[in-house]
């Protein structure tokens, strides 16, 4: 078993509204110690009707987190996709629908995600002692060749299959005639973006549009959906542990790493509120040092919701104004 995510410290009891009776689709809920993982066990430790497990190349520890909630008593069931393709998302179209009674999920977690091993936008390599002209322009062509290699896949990931998830889901439930929440895992590199991960801070930032997107699209069957974006700090997973100690990556936003189960109890929080009052917000999490202090252990920390609003501030051009062009 690859499982170790400390289970108890996913229940929670008095923030069991928003996922009670649900039927929850988490995608990337797959890797063990992941966001995912932690959406999962909060959704399956607090009531939620069915929850479905989806992963793409992390089955192994897909089937543990399945089989342990099943432990629970818990109906969860694996799901394996490739979000980015489109025949195998809509393969497991009728599955999902099957494993939940015969209807689609009407909670669903949109959560996939990839980082980069990171570069520099825009930065060539440096030169090398000693190197000729023509294995400078080969190694700096296959460094360019990679980089922008990952940013695809990140990219792919994100918007493509964030994009294809809600199209599905969002059609089933105008079809079945049924209320559906969206919820979509962005990141605080959305809006403040760190070095060297440039596809990762494009891929989120696009991610903040697709509450406007599926409403504008939905027409008369809007009301169905309630959907809102969250913009995550830095969390303790597998892709973040190596920057734990790093305060010069996470140090801008928060004292410390925040561990998952920390993360999901701000969620569950947020997920329990009205869905009319969540629906098509963006909610941040910021993180901050407690007053109290503690000589043991790590620092306490707080955690807060900020409601962030991007707010189109639109001028016209005086010299374009001053002299438009006319045309019969």
């Amino acid at each position: 078993m690859t499982y170790t995510a400390p289970t108890d410290r996913f229940r929670f009891d008095a923030l069991r509204d928003g996922v009670e009776g649900k039927r929850v689709l988490i995608t990337g809920a797959g890797k063990d110690g992941g966001i995912g993982q932690a959406f999962a066990l909060s959704a399956g430790l607090n009531g939620a009707a069915s929850v479905g497990i989806h992963f793409h190349r992390s089955y192994e520890d897909g089937f543990d987190l399945v089989d342990r909630l099943r432990d629970e008593g818990v109906h969860a069931f694996p799901v394996q996709a490739d979000v980015t393709n489109l025949r195998d998302l809509w393969a497991i179209r009728s599955y999902v629908i099957d494993q939940m009674g015969g209807l689609p999920p009407n909670l669903v977690i949109c959560n996939s995600g990839l980082t980069e091993s990171g570069y520099s936008l825009g930065r060539t390599l440096r030169p090398v002692e000693g190197e000729s002209s023509s294995l400078r322009r080969a190694r700096v062509r296959q460094a360019f060749i990679e980089n922008l290699e990952q940013s695809r896949l990140v990219l792919d990931t994100k918007v493509d299959g964030f994009l294809a998830s809600t199209h599905l889901w969002a059609g089933e439930a105008v079809y079945a005639d049924e209320q559906a929440q969206f919820v979509y895992v962005s990141s605080r590199q959305a809006v403040d973006p760190g070095p060297a991960v440039p596809g990762y801070a494009l891929s989120n930032w696009a991610v903040l549009q697709l509450p406007n997107v599926l409403k504008a699209n939905l027409g008369r069957s809007a009301d169905l959906v309630t959907c809102f974006t969250l913009l995550l700090p830095f969390v303790r997973t597998g892709m973040t542990n190596e920057y734990a100690g790093n305060e010069r990556v996470f140090g801008r936003w928060q004292p410390r790493m925040l561990e998952p189960c920390e993360m999901a109890e701000a969620f569950m929080a947020l997920l329990a509120r009205p869905a009319d009052e969540t629906d098509g917000a963006m909610y941040e999490l910021m993180v901050s040092a407690a007053a109290e202090t503690d000589p043991v252990g790590p620092p306490p920390i707080e955690l807060v919701w900020h409601r962030l609003a991007l707010n189109l501030d639109e001028q016209p051009v005086d010299w374009s104004t001053a002299d438009p062009l006319r045309f019969a």
